[in-house]
């Protein structure tokens, strides 16, 4: 911020008047900046650097079979709010058993199983192990790291590489 210092004889309307102009002129500097950019359809940078992705799309290893013997493999998990964490510790089932508790917390955080969009704890139940603990391992990293990106290191070259956990099968680009 500028200081200015106004002495009685050197126009303190004039000065007042200044700083209101120069005021203006910066809050439509913005609004006329986004105003083309609107009107191509661009997205503002300033919007792109402040939104914040809550859903993950990802591909079960196995993929689950539901009663009519389809194959739901693709799938979409949404990040986990408070009250997700603490709704599973007032169901019944999870105070019979500890154990369910990330069966309770999956159900309400995966939001679409290739077409079944009413995913509940009864259809993590009858999942693959293999699919809970990859859906186990995609819920921690979306939402304590933000991303489903892991570093690995070739076990032949020792190379570090960074890979997508959330789909494809291995050696896929």
């Amino acid at each position: 911020m500028r200081r200015r210092t106004v002495s009685p004889g050197s126009g303190l309307e004039e000065t007042l008047d200044n700083l209101a102009a120069a005021a203006a002129a910066r809050q439509e500097a913005p609004a006329a900046a986004a105003a083309p950019a609107a009107a191509t359809g661009a997205r503002a940078p300033q919007r792109e650097r402040d939104s914040l992705q809550t859903e993950f799309a990802f591909e079960l290893p196995r993929g689950y079979v539901d009663d009519e013997g389809q194959v739901h493999r693709h799938g979409t998990m949404r990040l986990a709010t408070a009250r997700d964490e603490l709704r599973p510790q007032i169901d019944l089932r999870v105070k019979e058993n500890p154990a369910y508790l990330s069966v309770v917390l999956l159900s309400q955080v995966i939001t679409q199983l290739g077409t079944v969009t009413d995913v509940h704890a009864g259809i993590v139940e009858r999942m693959y192990a293999t699919d809970v603990a990859f859906l186990q391992d995609f819920y921690r990293r979306i939402n304590s790291e933000g991303h489903t990106h892991a570093a690995v290191t070739c076990p032949l070259c020792h190379g570090s590489f960074e890979v997508d956990l959330s789909g494809g099968r291995l050696g896929e680009s």
